[in-house]
Order: structure tokens, then sequence, then C-alpha cells
């Protein structure tokens, strides 16, 4: 007899309750989730990313398909009974307790996902597809700098700054970093753990919206660069980082395979 061998997926679904929600900045809210199956989570720290699924009006759970072909059964599902689905970070994980966080930047009304995180309370239920524990190798991450990196610049609006606080907590102590953030005001800056050497530069807009980026680029346009082969990572609004990344690869003389860049929303739309 032949023994069948079944794949193991490398993102599951797993159910999940908000647990506690804690105010980190004046439009940064980390909320807490948990459940049994969040035992079955990894994480790499960094900037590894989940799929967060909320409820519609008058569900308790969303209605998630699960399994390889979840996302074209997701896609075909009719917009009466399809919830919505962002793509977040994962802030920290801790398997033992069953918990796991995620910041949400607060935008009013503006999506479902800000709209949900204002308002969420203690059992309120979504569903979370997540990294498998029983997965042999562990994807969904991407800060992946080569072991000859001699410093790491990193940049981003406040949605990129959950990753980038990651990225920097786990940032090896000899590692130079150069980092830049862009906020909506002075009152989003706070302490950012880092046991490397790094030098941040918080960006403000003084209340105005993000329109692309502008600040990002005339900061790290005058910055001075340390010696060595860098690796960069680039996240925020879609157009902001594409013309970061340009600057840095035809400016700056960076070799592009040393620069990642990801555009996590984009100006007058939604990315899921």
């Amino acid at each position: 007899m032949t023994a069948v061998q079944t794949e193991v997926q490398s993102y599951v679904l797993f159910r999940v309750a908000v647990v506690r929600t804690e105010r980190i900045s004046p439009k940064m809210l980390r909320v807490t989730f948990g459940g049994p199956s969040l035992s079955g989570c990894v994480w790499a720290g960094h900037d590894h990313r989940v799929k967060l699924f909320l409820p519609l009006p008058g569900q308790t759970d969303p209605v998630v398909p699960e399994g390889p072909d979840w996302f074209a059964e997701y896609r075909a599902m009719p917009a009466a009974t399809k919830p919505p689905m962002r793509t977040f970070t994962i802030r920290e994980l801790r398997p033992d307790s069953h918990e796991l966080d995620v910041d949400f930047v607060l935008h009013g009304d503006l999506g479902p996902a800000s709209t949900w995180a204002g308002r969420a309370r203690p059992g309120d239920r979504v569903a979370i597809l997540g990294p498998n524990a029983r997965c042999p190798t562990v994807h969904g991450y991407e800060y992946r700098p080569d072991a000859d990196t001699d410093w790491t610049l990193l940049a981003g609006d406040e949605t990129a700054l959950p990753a980038i606080t990651g990225i920097l907590a786990a940032l090896p102590a000899e590692r130079t970093a150069l980092v830049f953030v862009e906020v909506e005001s002075a009152a989003e800056i706070r302490p950012l753990p880092c046991a490397g050497n790094a030098r941040v530069t918080w960006l403000s807009r003084d209340g105005g919206p993000a329109v692309g980026g502008g600040l990002l680029r005339e900061a790290i346009g005058r910055a001075e660069f340390p010696t060595g082969r860098p690796y960069a990572w680039l996240a925020g609004e879609s157009s902001a980082v594409t013309g970061l990344r340009r600057h840095l690869v035809r400016d700056r003389g960076i070799d592009r395979k040393d620069v990642y860049f990801s555009g996590y929303w984009l100006l007058g739309s939604a990315i899921e």
C-alpha cells in the first residue's frame, strides 16, 4: 500500500475573538486577539503578515472559505456574504497564551478595518488567515537581508509602523539602521525598541493627510548614507514607495535586489 501524503498548508484559518484593546497613540490601536487555535500559529518576527476577515453586519463570525483554494472561493462569493478582508502585520504572537496582537491605524470610518477596530470590544469575533506552525517552511514575511548586509534602511508611513517596529526589535546588536517614518502629527511619535544602532527620523504632516510620501522622499534624498552594502525595506502608500525605490536605485546606486518595497495602500483605492 502506498502512503498518501497530504500537503501542509503554509497559511490556515484561525477563529479568534478580541481579548482587549490598547490605545498606543492617538491614531494607533492595538487589538489583542485570543483563541485556542493560536497555539498552531507561528511568527518569524519582522514584517510577518496575516489576512484579517471581518464579520458583516448581523454576523457573529465572518463566513470564510478554507483550504488550498480559499482565495478563488472567496473572490467568487456574492457581495451579500463576502466578508471584508485586509492585510495586517503581526505585532506580536504569544502562542503559549493563545494571543496575537495587531496594530490598527485609526482614520475614522474611511474603511472597514478602521471602522471595526474603532468599535472593537472584548468578545468580538473575526477570522485570521495566518502562518501555520505545522508547515516546515515559514512563509509570509519579506524582511530578508543577506548575511553580508552592512546596514539597513527602513522607510514608511504610519501603516508600515507595526512592521518597522518588529524589524527594529529583532535587529542584531551590531547592525546600523537609518529609519524614516511619516506620521500624521507629532503626537504619534514614540520610542521604538531596538537592540541595534538605529537613527530614527520622524516626519510629521502636522495634521495633514497622507498624499504620496513627499516628506519621506525629501528626507531620504538629503540623508547621508553609511558606507557598505545596504538593505532597504520600504512600505506604505504605493506610489510613494515606488518613487522611493526608483530614487534609491537610480540616484543612490543601490542594487535593486537589495531593495524590498510594498504598497500597503493606494490613494483612492483599497488593497486586499
